[in-house]
């Protein structure tokens, strides 16, 4: 060995020991480093599931106590109408539902063992819960021993009892403090995933580096010994490292969707109650002026007959609300069929001005401009009138009962979308603004979803503006939502103009000037409620008509077999036993010339095509209603069969 050739042999030991030693220290590293991420991320999953173990926890303790608000007011409601009609049916509803409430709480309570708080709340709601339960037995023991005064004047007050408060206090109480625990472990465990995901970040950044180091050194080493094959293995371990990360992302995703989705289920189990509780309020209150109109109607024949038809006259407008009422949730459904006509929607806003003056009170100025010129739009008068009476009252409470209302009418040309998903063409708008508070973007996104409402509970159904939608809808229009916070809202409808060719448009009937009959007729009536039935006797008897009670439609032809002179079948829709379509398609051959009106309660079986073409009368009607009714179908009566014939 010469000089150079010692020198290179003592100049290359030093850098193969620098080299295996760099090699040892990064593989204890990546070890570390790959060690370091693994315990992390399992770290981060076990806390995950932690958290989303604490949120299904907080999600059925706010469903236990929305079932039990919920159970509550069904159990009340049945007792409420079990005062009022003495049935033990609806007695026995109340006592079941009042005991599953009592199960309800005995749950929640065992759901909420681990919570103190929460824990001395569901107490706190057991011993409201019972001494309500000793308020509501000792009303529900009255009506039993036929106390119907004293049990209805207990239900009142009732309804006014500081235990009923205190139990809505009590579970909203609930329900807030486990909302706020479930966002503050929400925010926790959010927390804790950040974190994690940030040292998983600067883990794998390191781990990078110490593999590119690791490359260097090797390829170097490689170069020395010729080795390639152990880099080539190095890479493809970080790309399957790589790949189990992204998996574990996925995952994590997944479940943060499915989470989510249970959240949206929640918040429409609140909407629901929240629409439950709106319709109740607005129930009681038409049911309370009915019974008390009819009470003080019955009171009053002795002692003043002269205001008994001042309470009649009450009565009747609370159940016309009531009725009104059903007809908003039957237009919510789309189950409502329209009346349309022609009309100009300048100078249908200027006849409601007497109705929104009223409605909205002295404090509110309303402005109405015209600028349809001669153009007419084509919808159903009434809803159209409901809908902005609708919009006003939203405006009202928008405004707090203060400010100015402007109702413009114009017309518009638009192309294809220009508005939602409008069709090219003429329109007639009608914008109704308001100087009130106007909404937020987020309210806005969710304004016209079923059920939603800003109001508090029991003020609101969620359906005003739901309504509003689905007339539009059903309108062939389109509607614009246009608020900003704190200066006001613009609602403005968009409806088709109405060209007068080849539009066939259901003429209109009043109730004041009903058609006249001018005979005595026999009237068979078939009605399985034998309160409807009498109620429809009395009617018919008091227009001067001779009925004939029938409560099951199986015994409707033996009747007609004993009473030949039969002019003509009331029959109730849906029945037991057999529907008021089926049995006079089954009479139909021996009896084609009595005629036939089907009385309903269902807005959807209006069409008389699938009534085999007999009119149809909606309940519920009006006694000048029904004689106009009675005397359409004997219009369209089949003349009656000669002898030579037969």
């Amino acid at each position: 060995m010469n000089g150079i050739e010692g020198e290179s042999a003592a100049t290359g030991g030093p850098r193969a020991a620098w080299r295996t030693i760099m090699l040892v220290v990064m593989a204890v590293l990546g070890a570390a480093t790959l060690v370091a991420l693994i315990l992390t991320l399992t770290s981060a999953n076990r806390q995950r599931d932690h958290a989303l173990r604490l949120q299904s926890h907080s999600y059925e303790v706010m469903i236990l106590a929305r079932t039990l608000s919920g159970t509550i007011a069904r159990s009340e409601a049945s007792l409420g109408r079990y005062v009022i009609s003495g049935d033990k049916q609806l007695g026995r509803l109340y006592a079941d539902g009042w005991r599953s409430a009592g199960r309800q709480i005995v749950r929640l309570d065992q759901v909420t063992s681990d919570n103190a708080g929460q824990h001395r709340r569901v107490d706190a709601l057991r011993r409201g819960y019972d001494e309500r339960g000793a308020e509501l037995a000792l009303i529900a023991l009255s009506t039993n021993y036929a106390k119907n005064d004293q049990a209805l004047a207990r239900y009142y007050q009732a309804r006014q009892s500081v235990s009923l408060a205190r139990i809505d206090r009590l579970l909203d109480a609930v329900i807030d403090a486990e909302r706020r625990l479930l966002q503050a472990r929400t925010a926790i465990a959010m927390a804790t995933i950040e974190r994690a995901n940030r040292l998983a970040a600067v883990l794998a950044t390191f781990g990078v580096l110490i593999v590119l180091g690791a490359i260097v050194l090797g390829w170097l080493t490689l170069q020395a010994l010729g080795d390639k094959a152990s880099a080539r293995a190095e890479a493809e371990s970080e790309r399957e490292r790589a790949h189990e990360l992204q998996v574990a992302v996925e995952e994590a995703t997944s479940e943060l969707s499915r989470q989510e989705s249970k959240l949206r289920q929640v918040q429409k189990m609140e909407a629901v109650g929240q629409l439950t509780g709106g319709i109740a309020h607005d129930f009681n209150n038409m049911l309370a002026v009915v019974l008390g109109g009819l009470e003080l109607a019955r009171r009053s024949l002795s002692k003043d007959p002269k205001s008994t038809h001042r309470h009649i006259d009450n009565a009747m407008e609370g159940a016309n609300r009531a009725a009104a009422l059903t007809r908003r949730l039957l237009a919510f459904s789309r189950e409502e069929a329209l009346h349309v006509e022609p009309l100009a929607a300048g100078a249908l806003v200027a006849g409601m001005s007497d109705l929104l003056d009223r409605t909205l009170g002295d404090a509110i100025t309303v402005s109405a401009q015209d600028l349809c010129g001669d153009w007419m739009t084509c919808a159903d008068r009434h809803q159209l009138e409901n809908v902005i009476l609708n919009l006003a009252v939203n405006a009202r409470d928008a405004m707090h009962g203060r400010g100015t209302l402007t109702i413009v009418t114009a017309a518009t040309q638009l192309a294809e979308q220009a508005v939602g998903r409008c069709a090219a063409g003429d329109y007639v708008t009608i914008a109704v603004s308001d100087t009130g508070h106007g909404m937020t973007p987020e309210v806005m996104e969710r304004v016209f979803e079923p059920f939603f409402t800003t109001k508090p509970i029991g003020q609101g159904t969620g359906l005003g503006l739901s309504q509003i939608f689905a007339f539009i809808r059903q309108a062939e229009g389109e509607i614009h939502l246009a608020s900003t916070p704190g200066e006001g809202t613009t609602v403005t409808l968009y409806l088709p103009r109405y060209v007068a060719v080849g539009l066939a448009v259901p003429e209109r009937v009043s109730d004041a000037a009903p058609m006249q009959i001018g005979t005595t007729l026999d009237i068979l009536v078939v009605e399985d409620d034998p309160r409807v039935l009498t109620a429809t006797i009395g009617a018919l008897e008091d227009l001067g008509h001779r009925p004939i009670a029938c409560a099951d439609p199986l015994a409707a032809p033996a009747l007609l077999a004993q009473t030949p002179q039969i002019d003509l079948i009331v029959s109730d829709v849906l029945m037991p036993g057999q529907t008021g379509p089926e049995m006079i398609a089954a009479l139909a051959p021996a009896y084609r010339h009595i005629a036939v009106l089907f009385v309903t309660g269902f807005a959807g079986d209006t069409s008389e095509a699938q009534f085999g073409g007999h009119h149809v009368l909606r309940k519920p009607f009006t006694i000048a209603r029904l004689e106009q009714a009675l005397a359409e179908a004997m219009a369209e009566r089949p003349a009656a069969p000669s002898i030579a014939a037969e």
